[in-house]
């Protein structure tokens, strides 16, 4: 499996599971409470080295007790933290995450430490970004700092990975640097102007952005799959139907998934399924990190599940 470097953001979740999300002003009654390891960037890392892949990531916390939380938790799944740095400035984000039984939910991010990624964090470890098969980055830190790790991957002829996810505007300069984006519908409907509503202004999307720079565009559709779109053309990517829970980090695993395979050696579309049931997994399970797939319980879940 290849060595990857995730640069990005940790959060502490809290997560709240309702009857249905409430309403602006309404106070409703939950029925079950978790914390659990979150933020975008550490449920990637979490996802590629729980698949086997060496896994480095880059970001920040604060000191105090969440901080620490996130950073054993890292080390746990077998990542490195060496470059996740300590913030004494401000608290570890964390994520008030509202789950309603139907498995969607929102999400309300207090970015704390992560805020505070900046270029010297991508300087430290620069000779391990140069040195990967893959960087993955998403926007949950600074769009500078994502632009300069990028940057810094593209050169070096790393494998680059981008999930602009939370949605927003994005320099010109940064999506020829990217191998790989993987928006959701919201996400390429912000980059693009054009609503993503089905399969056909999916494939209209995924042409936009690989007309802006990115070479391969896959959007996620959720439950109803992904588009891919490369040199070969666009495609659908079935989704594999399992019965859901929370949704809350099937993105997270997806893409972890994604670059993971696609950095070891395999075809896009092998890549692609890969990602497709790692995601499907995910939503089987309450919780971001806590439901991210083993290599073990991918493999059993691909020789038995239907799409």
């Amino acid at each position: 499996m290849p060595h990857i470097v995730v640069v990005g953001s940790l959060n502490m979740d809290l997560v709240v599971r309702t009857p249905h999300l409430p309403r602006p002003g309404e106070t409703i009654l939950g029925h079950e409470f978790m914390m659990a390891p979150g933020g975008k960037g550490a449920n990637q890392t979490v996802a590629a080295a729980k698949l086997g892949a060496t896994v480095h990531m880059v970001g920040r916390v604060g000191g105090d007790d969440f901080g620490r939380a996130l950073r054993g938790n890292l080390r746990a799944a077998g990542a490195d933290d060496a470059y996740v740095f300590t913030e004494d400035s401000a608290a570890t984000g964390i994520a008030i995450i509202e789950v309603e039984d139907s498995s969607q939910n929102t999400i309300v991010v207090a970015p704390g430490a992560n805020a505070h990624v900046t270029r010297a964090d991508v300087d430290a470890a620069r000779s391990t970004i140069t040195s990967a098969q893959a960087v993955i980055a998403q926007l949950e830190i600074p769009l500078d700092t994502v632009l300069y790790a990028m940057r810094l991957a593209h050169g070096a002829n790393v494998l680059t990975a981008l999930n602009p996810a939370p949605a927003q505007p994005l320099p010109v300069e940064l999506l020829p640097l990217i191998d790989l984006l993987v928006p959701n519908e919201t996400e390429a409907s912000l980059l693009t102007g054009i609503e993503v509503k089905d399969e056909t202004r999916a494939e209209q999307a995924a042409q936009k952005l690989h007309e802006c720079g990115a070479r391969v565009v896959v959007i996620t559709l959720g439950e109803r799959g992904a588009i891919v779109l490369d040199q070969q053309g666009a495609r659908r990517i079935p989704p594999f139907r399992v019965k859901a829970i929370d949704t809350t980090a099937a993105g997270d695993a997806f893409v972890g998934a994604l670059a993971a395979a696609y950095a070891a050696g395999r075809d896009l579309d092998t890549a692609l399924c890969e990602a497709s049931a790692a995601g499907a997994l995910a939503a089987t399970k309450l919780g971001a990190q806590p439901s991210l797939p083993t290599r073990a319980e991918l493999d059993e879940f691909l020789k038995r599940a239907t799409r």
